[in-house]
């Protein structure tokens, strides 16, 4: 009786989360699940910037998790978030083929005739697209393969892109540890870009304006700031600040 109770009681909050983050995200409900059985977490998924585009829209989201501290900056800087965004991981991007390559050339690889289709999240909504821009242009690549480029809507769109539509990939460094991509083997299938090349990716979270006073929401997003938490954002592959 006493679960039962629990079951139907449970407070639900409703997340805005970032698509690179999905991946960790089971690990992460499981875990905040033993510390707050009372409590169940509604996820939405998307790219940071059209969850931005949404959350300004009036969507009912109390928390937001982006992929890139500017979204939820400028959203505390229009009153619409109610604290001031912290930084909770930092993303790393990583090329991906489901076919061996040799990764020895770093991005240079994409301006192999055997790449024809290269995934990339769209540079405008996406951070990792963003990111994957800058490095390409930084290392004078972005002009010559332009015309290869499949962009994604998300980084999880640019992961399925690379596994199906593309030859290869600029993603997250963070899905090639869920368990559907264990399989592929970094140094073989995949290897970390240069971050000297692009901007930290600095992850940040907010609590919305539907979070006001809500002990549930400020519970979920101590947690994501938390050691715990933080433990598992390493294991998938984000550096930590």
């Amino acid at each position: 009786m006493v679960f039962g109770f629990t079951a139907v009681h449970a407070k639900e909050i409703t997340v805005a989360v970032a698509a690179n983050v999905s991946y960790a995200l089971n690990d992460l409900k499981a875990a905040f699940a033993k510390k707050h059985p009372d409590i169940r977490v509604r996820t939405i998924m998307g790219s940071s910037g059209k969850l931005t585009a949404q959350i300004r829209n009036g969507a009912p989201f109390q928390i937001f998790i982006s992929a890139d501290i500017s979204y939820p900056r400028a959203l505390f800087e229009q009153k619409i978030a109610i604290t001031k965004p912290r930084v909770y991981a930092r993303g790393v991007l990583a090329l991906f083929s489901p076919k061996p390559r040799n990764f020895s050339k770093g991005l240079s690889l994409l301006d192999s005739p055997a790449i024809r289709r290269i995934a990339v999240a769209n540079p405008n909504t996406a951070p990792y697209g963003k990111a994957a821009a800058e490095a390409l242009k930084n290392s004078a690549l972005f002009t010559r393969i332009k015309p290869k480029i499949i962009f994604a809507e998300s980084i999880s769109q640019t992961v399925a892109y690379a596994m199906t539509a593309a030859d290869i990939g600029i993603v997250a460094k963070s899905s090639l540890y869920s368990p559907k991509m264990q399989r592929f083997k970094k140094g073989r299938h995949w290897a970390e870009v240069d971050p000297s090349l692009y901007t930290p990716i600095d992850q940040g979270i907010v609590l919305l304006k539907n979070a006001k006073n809500d002990a549930s929401c400020r519970a979920f997003y101590n947690f994501i700031l938390g050691p715990q938490a933080r433990a598992i954002f390493r294991r998938y592959g984000y550096m930590l600040p």
